[in-house]
């Protein structure tokens, strides 16, 4: 019969692993914003579709993968380490309310080819800026808690 416990090494290394793949995902969001904020004024053409429509599947991958990867733990009450707990019980309210603010946003412009009107979408993406930075200060804190030697009891 095999055990399902990890030795502590083994759950530091996947928690690690884990942060690494939320970085990457989260740089891969970023920088689709920043193609995408880059063509302002926005004009209702194909290429802007499109790269509007993977930038909405990037952020939902991103807002995703940090869930699965930081909160999960969090969510199903499995975090043992109080520094870890004591922040994400400060930041979690906060990052709950930025999430629905990233899902308003898919909503709005997740429409594939048949979105045309990009009326708000300079203001849109620039409240979503300052919300993305707000989340991504917010995962910081945590993530350096996370990988703090002195929070691996």
């Amino acid at each position: 019969m095999q055990s399902t416990t990890h030795s502590v090494p083994e759950r530091r290394a996947r928690s690690h692993q884990e942060i690494d793949d939320l970085v990457e995902t989260r740089t891969g969001a970023l920088t689709l914003y920043n193609e995408l904020a880059s063509k302002r004024p926005f004009k209702a053409e194909e290429s802007t579709q499109r790269l509007l429509q993977s930038f909405c599947e990037s952020l939902i991958d991103y807002t995703a993968s940090a869930h699965f990867q930081l909160y999960r733990h969090l969510d199903e009450d499995r975090e043992r380490r109080e520094p870890v707990r004591e922040i994400a019980g400060e930041i979690y309210p906060t990052i709950s309310a930025i999430t629905q603010r990233i899902l308003d946003f898919n909503d709005k412009y997740d429409c594939e080819d048949h979105c045309g009107d990009f009326t708000e979408l300079a203001d849109d993406l620039s409240h979503l800026g300052e919300t993305l930075a707000d989340r991504i200060d917010l995962e910081d804190r945590l993530i350096q808690i996370l990988v703090s030697p002195r929070n691996h009891n």
